[in-house]
């Protein structure tokens, strides 16, 4: 036997909308704005009310000794008042920055993360990087070491509080946050929480970063009162009219335009403007390194993952929100090609170098993009001849029938490979979950043959490549959204890095049941690539391939059992499917599930 089996909202246009989950019930106050005697309450009571009355759904914290005036909070509610924001233990760090980065790609809020001084910073850096460059808003917080040596409440009374203070511990995080700020009186917390809710949210939307030193959280001072917040994020931006209008110019008169994107669905509603935009240009859409859905997989203007294969044609390049359109030192569009780039920030000004030819460069949000695009190129394209058109068209969609012709190919050539090969196990399990799911993809699932169509329904890894991301971010994924079925799939190599007990801790811990995929080549397959890539006729090829094979395996599943999951270990590819049917079952129930799959 080859199974190894375990017996048991309002949001803006910029922001990402949800992917099923009803919005969240009005935050319900534990207390009025004060109490009836006019007492003050501690600044830690206050930030919970101040966060619940700005909307902020969940408090993930990994705690500390910096924890205890909101430790005291918490206990302070009326047992039969639910809190609000929702406060979460999460057992590490880096798992609870990436739930709240998945709970926001779902409610398009940014959520509430707390963690202890300056080691409790440290371990949430990565997912922190993450948030950064995709975009993620987050609030990130972070005790500090008591400033006082005695004589103040909330001085420092272990021996920690020494070693544990930095010069700067806010520098750990400067070059991947919008904002920084230490808190200095409990007096100006309103005003702090509502700047950095502000930043976070304004486009190009990112992770804030707030230290608070136990001395202020130990404060009192007057709850805030009725109103609204003080700040509201800005506004997004709108194309230029004129910019517009050129571009819509040269997309029409263009033999072959093309469009490129890895982000233009974080926003479902662009799903079916991009269509209906692709349609009426005849233009194809590639999905280069997708992080979200932009395109169902079968829509005829799909012009699949690759880029290179289209770049030789295109006289007329639209990127929409795309920070790497294609890899030049492999293929770069010809001399002549007109290239458009479009983002909040088309030029991606937080990367150090960028070298992408922007002929035209327009600042704002896909949406309104398309929005104004629409009108434009119904106007450029009057003088054209619509026979050309219905060309280009039945060209593109016929290149789309064959390469979903080779994939299918492709599948049914691994369906009894051993190891099984990624595209197989992937179709897999798209026959297995249910129609409505949500994959979240940490390299290692192929998009294609998992049959995209559901906007919000695939969510893939942040460009900066900060592992262990997936697993934590599906537990947020399902927090927010806990009617729909969601899968993480990871390599081994990223599921070790997400610190697999903490998240299958995490997900016992608050009912989280995930189905965890682990498509496991036994190492680091990207290490293998890129040698490869460089030094085709080397050593490493010809000898074997050094730092990259994680041999001999864990056995995975086990760790999902010992947080009351379903696991179990494939390695034949006749046992897959009855596998993947037992984890969703068990799932469904309620259960955590993990397969752990021998993969190519």
């Amino acid at each position: 036997m080859t199974t190894e089996r375990a017996g048991k909202s309002t949001r803006d246009a910029a922001a990402p909308f949800p992917v099923g989950a009803q919005d969240p019930p009005a935050p319900r106050h534990p207390a009025a704005a004060t109490d009836r005697d006019g007492a003050t309450h501690s600044a830690g009571w206050l930030l919970l009310r101040l966060l619940a009355c700005r909307g902020v759904d969940y408090f993930l914290a990994n705690s500390g000794t910096d924890f205890a005036p909101i430790v005291e909070a918490l206990a302070s509610v009326a047992p039969d008042v639910p809190p609000r924001p929702r406060p979460l233990l999460v057992p590490h760090e880096s798992v609870a920055v990436g739930m709240a980065h998945g709970a926001t790609l779902v409610t398009g809020r940014p959520q509430f993360v707390m963690v202890h001084v300056n080691v409790g910073t440290a371990n949430a850096l990565c997912g922190l990087i993450n948030a950064a460059r995709e975009n993620v808003p987050m609030l990130l917080a972070a005790g500090r070491t008591p400033w006082f040596e005695s004589g103040a409440p909330g001085a420092r009374s272990l021996n920690v509080h020494w070693a544990q203070e930095m010069f700067d511990q806010a520098g750990m995080v400067r070059e991947h946050v919008k904002w920084d700020y230490e808190l200095r009186d409990a007096r100006q917390l309103e005003s702090v929480i509502d700047r950095a809710l502000a930043i976070a949210a304004s486009a190009p939307r990112g992770p804030v970063y707030l230290s608070l030193p136990r001395e202020v959280l130990a404060q009192r001072a007057a709850a805030p009162g009725a109103a609204g917040a003080s700040l509201a994020p800005a506004a997004p931006a709108v194309p230029d009219p004129g910019a517009i209008e050129e571009v819509a110019r040269i997309l029409a008169g263009a033999r072959q335009p093309i469009v490129v994107t890895a982000r233009a669905g974080a926003d479902p509603a662009v799903v079916p403007m991009l269509e209906a935009f692709a349609h009426r240009l005849a233009a194809p859409v590639i999905e280069f390194r997708p992080r979200h859905l932009s395109l169902a997989c079968d829509a005829p203007m799909h012009g699949g993952f690759e880029v290179g294969p289209w770049l030789d044609a295109a006289d007329a390049i639209l990127v929409l929100d795309c920070d790497v359109p294609w890899i030049p030192s492999l293929k770069a569009p010809r001399p002549d090609a007109v290239v458009i780039h479009a983002a909040a920030d088309p030029l991606f000004t937080r990367y150090p170098v960028r070298g992408f030819r922007a002929d035209i460069a327009i600042a704002a949000a896909p949406r309104a993009v398309l929005g104004a695009l629409a009108p434009a190129l119904d106007r450029a394209l009057a003088a054209h001849a619509p026979e050309a058109l219905a060309a280009r068209r039945t060209a593109i969609a016929q290149a789309g029938a064959r390469r979903r012709a080779a994939l299918r190919e492709l599948i049914e050539s691994g369906r009894n490979a051993r190891p099984m090969g990624l595209a197989h196990v992937s179709n897999a399990l798209r026959a297995a979950a249910p129609e409505d799911a949500v994959f979240v993809n940490e390299y290692s699932l192929v998009p294609a043959a998992l049959g995209l169509r559901r906007p919000g329904s695939f969510f893939g890894s942040s460009p900066a490549g900060g592992l262990g991301w997936g697993l934590p971010a599906a537990l947020g994924i399902k927090l927010a959204a806990p009617d729909r079925f969601v899968v993480a799939g990871l390599g081994d190599g990223s599921y070790e890095f997400a610190n697999p007990i903490a998240c299958h801790h995490a997900a016992a811990m608050h009912g989280l049941p995930v189905l965890t995929v682990v498509l496991n080549n036994g190492g680091y397959a990207a290490i293998d690539r890129a040698t490869r890539g460089m030094y085709p006729e080397g050593s490493a090829v010809r000898t074997g391939m050094p730092l990259m094979s994680l041999a001999p395996s864990p056995h995975y599943a086990d760790v999902v059992r010992a947080c009351d999951g379903h696991g179990e270990r494939v390695l034949d590819p006749g046992e897959l499917p009855d596998a993947l049917a037992r984890a969703v079952k068990a799932v469904r129930g309620g259960r955590q599930a993990l397969v752990d799959i021998a993969c190519a």
